[in-house]
This record gives C-alpha cells, structure tokens and sequence, in this order.
C-alpha cells in the first residue's frame, strides 16, 4: 500500500485529464466568438440592407415598419443559428434607425459554463427630405399641330407627372407648374383682370376700332385723315370745297373683353430688361408691369401645385396655334417659380433642401414677340433670359422637337447633358420620363 501511495508513474496522463476541459473550454471559445462575430457581420449586412429599403417607403406607420422591417430582415439573413432575433425600428424626422439583437448559444464553450450571450448592432438611414419645384415651360405654338407633336408632348408630360407624383412620398414634396405659350402668354382674366400688375397701353394701341376705315391701330389711326362735309383727299382740296380735314378717332377696344393674355414686359430705355427678368411689378414703375393684349387659342398658365389631376387636365387642354416666342414662355415659368408677384407660389431662394427646374420644349425658332418678327433680335432677347434664369440658381433643361435653333437651345440649358434634340416626336416620352427619373432619383430620393 505504501508503495503504492508513493509511485509516481502516470501522473501526465492525470494532469493532463484535469487540464484538457479549461484547454477544450479555450479553444471552443475561439471558435464560437469566431463564429459569433460571422453571425455580427451578417446581421449588418441585412440590417443595412433592410434600413436601406425602409428608407424607400418613409413616411410609414410603426406597424407597417415592424412587419416589412422584420420581414426583410430575416429575408437578408438567410438560415443562421441565432436565437431572438428582434428588430427595434425609430423612424425620425428624415431617417430610420434600426437596432438588430439576437441570441448565440456557444457550440464549445459551453463546457465552461456560458450557456448564451447576446450580439447586436445598429443601422441608420437617412430618407426623402428634397424638395422639386418644376415649371413646363411648353410650346402651343401652330407648328406643334404637324407631325403629332402635341399629341406626344401631352403623353410626354403626362409621364413626367407620374414620375414625380410616385417619386414624391410626402404630398407637396414635388410641385409642378404648366406655362404653355406662343407669342403670348395666358395669365387668366378671372384672376387678373383688375390686378394693378396689369398695364393697358398696348392693349388701348393695338386693339381699338378706328373712325377711318383701313386702320388697324391707334397710331394709324390718329395720323390719318378725311374730308368731313364735303369731297377732297388732302386738306387743300378738303377745305377749299368747304369740308373740315378731320383726323381719325381710335375707340379702344372695352377692357372688360380682355381674355387673359398678357406680352413682352417693357424693355430698354434704361437697361431695365423687364421683360427677361424676374423683377416684381411695381406700382410706381409702369414697365414692371405686364401688357394685356387678345389671346388666340392659347390655354391660361397653371401656377405650381400638387393637384396631379388638375395638371393633367391643364395638359389635355392644350392646343396648337399662333407664332413662337421662346422667351416670354421662359420669362413666365421663371416667375411660377418663385414668390415673386405676380406667382408667388414658388418657395423662397435659398430653402433648404429644395431644387428649382425649367423644361423648356420648342418645335420651332422664335418668329414674333412684341416688337419685331425678326429671329435674331427676340433670339437675343431669349439668351439674355436663359442667362438670368441660370443666374437665379435654376436648374433649365432644354427640349428641341424636330425644328428650332439648336444652338441657342442647347446653350440655353445648364449643361450639354441637359439639352435634349429630339426627331421623332414619339420620342419625347422616353426624353421626360428620363428627366423625370433624374430629378426624383437626385433630387427626391436623397
């Protein structure tokens, strides 16, 4: 027995029996905190790929949130070995945060005792908070009549309206604006009528019917003469046969016939270019203000809004007739954009978040504004308001269809990749969903 108690032989294999469970317990560690942070990493993946598509459906209920955030999550992890997992989402002002747990049970280290710990981690973010403010700036002009260009501009607008309607998950986030013109603009007579940002010395000029026979205004009017009481086509002759020599009598045309439209605002003397800026009438100042003038056919402009139904109403109104100036088309949607009267629906300069547009379409080149038929002095007059229009931080594409000065619309534009030449009118639509898809992709969906 005492021999036995004092033999020593075999006593590595004791030791190592004892040491084997904390050296297996280690090593199971390892392993299991390895596998475990495996698990860490996937669970970031899913959780950002799962705030990403959140972010694509804010604003939203928490419930709705809970179900979609928790099932794409699970979706995203694919088969693991988690226990618990849970999603805790806070939606906030502009972002989603998303907090991911769940429960490992060690494989291996459990022989030390951890029966479970818990990994986590966190993902935000950020949703919609842009804003777009669009005007169509659109041509109506007769030419748009021939090769089913107004039929397609209409589909084309149509599909840009969509666009922005889906892209806008808050209601008022995108706002549109529909400025159709031809030589004139329409600003309504139900709303202008007896607004004193209206000036009628045009109208009283052009509009009017004379004493004399053959005169068309009131300067031809004024100027001409005829023999009253008697025969005699001079003064001489008028006279001398006993007649009076009786100049002509301009009667303007009643003011309450006035249909809405409006022309060019005053331009030089005094470099004031009214008539290419955004300058706000002023009571005292008689250029600021906008010359009534006869429409043809073109239907009133639409101010910005978010009625998608009324704007598509305003598009299917449109109709083709009269000569093209580009430029008061441009001047008007320039004005529906800001808070500027007479539109003062535009957000302030300088709003946070928010991006202002002009889709200019033509079909033709310029052909009569307010003082001349001559292309290059009313194309002078367009350059000059694509350059303030720049100038005011506005972002301006440009649409040529088929005919119209390349040059000056392509310079008009901000950027080359922001001048469109279309030839086939059936490829409009496909150029304003392609406009529309870049304005609520970069300006929308932040």
């Amino acid at each position: 027995m005492r021999r036995f108690w004092s033999n020593k032989d075999g006593n590595i294999a004791v030791l190592f029996a004892i040491a084997i469970v904390p050296v297996v317990g280690a090593i199971g560690a390892a392993a299991d905190y390895s596998l475990a942070n495996s698990y860490r990493t996937d669970m970031q993946k899913a959780l950002d790929s799962t705030s990403l598509a959140l972010s694509k459906i804010m604003p939203a209920s928490q419930s709705t949130l809970d179900t979609v955030g928790l099932q794409y999550f699970l979706a995203s992890m694919g088969p693991n070995s988690l226990d618990n997992l849970a999603l805790v989402i806070t939606p906030d002002v502009g972002q989603v945060r998303i907090r991911a747990s769940g429960t490992y049970s060690p494989r291996i280290a459990n022989v030390l005792g951890l029966s479970s710990f818990e990994i986590s981690t966190e993902a935000t973010a950020k949703w919609s908070l842009g804003k777009v403010e669009v005007a169509l700036a659109l041509d109506n002009t007769g030419s748009m009549s021939s090769n089913n260009k107004l039929v397609e501009l209409k589909k084309a607008a149509h599909d840009l309206l969509n666009v922005l309607q889906v892209a806008a998950k808050v209601p008022g986030d995108a706002k549109v604006a529909i400025i159709p013109f031809d030589r004139m603009v329409n600003v309504s007579m139900n709303t202008y009528l007896n607004a004193n940002v209206i000036k009628w010395d045009y109208w009283d000029e052009k509009y009017g019917t004379c004493s004399i026979s053959g005169n068309s205004n009131q300067t031809s009017c004024t100027s001409d003469h005829k023999c009253v009481g008697a025969s005699g086509s001079t003064k001489k002759k008028c006279e001398g046969n006993g007649g009076t020599w009786t100049a002509g009598v301009w009667t303007p045309t009643n003011h309450n016939q006035w249909n809405g439209c409006v022309v060019d605002r005053d331009k030089d003397p005094a470099g004031t270019d009214n008539d290419v800026k955004d300058t706000a009438p002023d009571a005292a100042i008689p250029a600021t203000h906008y010359p009534a003038a006869k429409c043809g056919s073109v239907v009133s402009i639409m101010p910005l809004n978010y009625d998608w139904t009324a704007l598509g109403n305003k598009i299917d109104a449109m109709s083709a007739a009269g000569n093209t100036n580009v430029t008061i088309g441009l001047a008007w949607a320039w004005h529906a954009l800001t808070s500027t009267s007479p539109l003062t629906e535009g957000a302030s300069k300088g709003t946070a978040n928010l991006t202002k547009f002009i889709i200019l379409l033509t079909d033709g080149d310029n052909t009569q504004n307010r003082w001349t038929t001559t292309q290059s002095q009313i194309d002078a007059r367009t350059e000059l308001a694509c350059a303030n229009v720049k100038a005011d931080g506005i972002r301006l594409y440009t649409v040529r269809v088929i005919d119209g000065n390349a040059d000056l619309l392509r310079n008009c534009a901000t950027s080359p990749s922001m001048y469109y030449d279309v030839q086939n009118a059936a490829e409009l639509s496909s150029v304003f969903n392609t406009i529309g898809a870049e304005i609520a992709s970069l300006h929308l969906m932040k």
